[in-house]
């Protein structure tokens, strides 16, 4: 198996694990704490519906929506990455820089660490520009 190919799959396999865990996250406060806004899942639980979320649910959905603005653009990327043949000796540093860098923006949003948040951010954006000029130079 081509190393691009091979370190494309372990980033999307690891960023799926980590939307996931979001997701879990969210679920593991609203159950513990018996606070659901959807007004069927107070239903279920005998409860009335909450006026808003968790803080904890309301951080983890803003990183939820942050991670929409970004993946997806990152596994497009990284299959015309792949797909081109742009340079191998790259791939594995970017995709995981890339994934390293999600991870550390979840984090950081879940408990508020700012520059960081940012600063993990803006790895990130440098992976998919350097993914971008690496692709252009592999087509060009």
């Amino acid at each position: 198996m081509d190393d691009a190919v091979y370190w494309y799959a372990v980033a999307a396999v690891l960023l799926f694990v980590k939307m996931w865990a979001t997701s879990l996250y969210q679920g593991y406060h609203r159950i513990t704490k018996m606070t659901f806004k959807t007004p069927e899942d107070a239903r279920m639980a005998g409860k009335e519906p909450a006026s808003e979320e968790l803080p904890q649910v309301q951080q983890a959905a803003k990183a939820w929506s942050n991670d929409l603005e970004n993946i997806p653009i990152f596994l497009g990327l990284g299959v015309a990455y792949v797909m081109v043949g742009a340079s191998p000796a790259f791939a594995g540093w970017l995709f995981m820089l890339f994934t390293a860098a999600r991870y550390a923006h979840t984090l950081a949003y879940l408990v508020r660490l700012q520059p960081w948040r940012t600063l993990a951010y803006g790895v990130g954006v440098l992976c998919m520009i350097a993914m971008c000029a690496l692709i252009c130079v592999a087509i060009f």
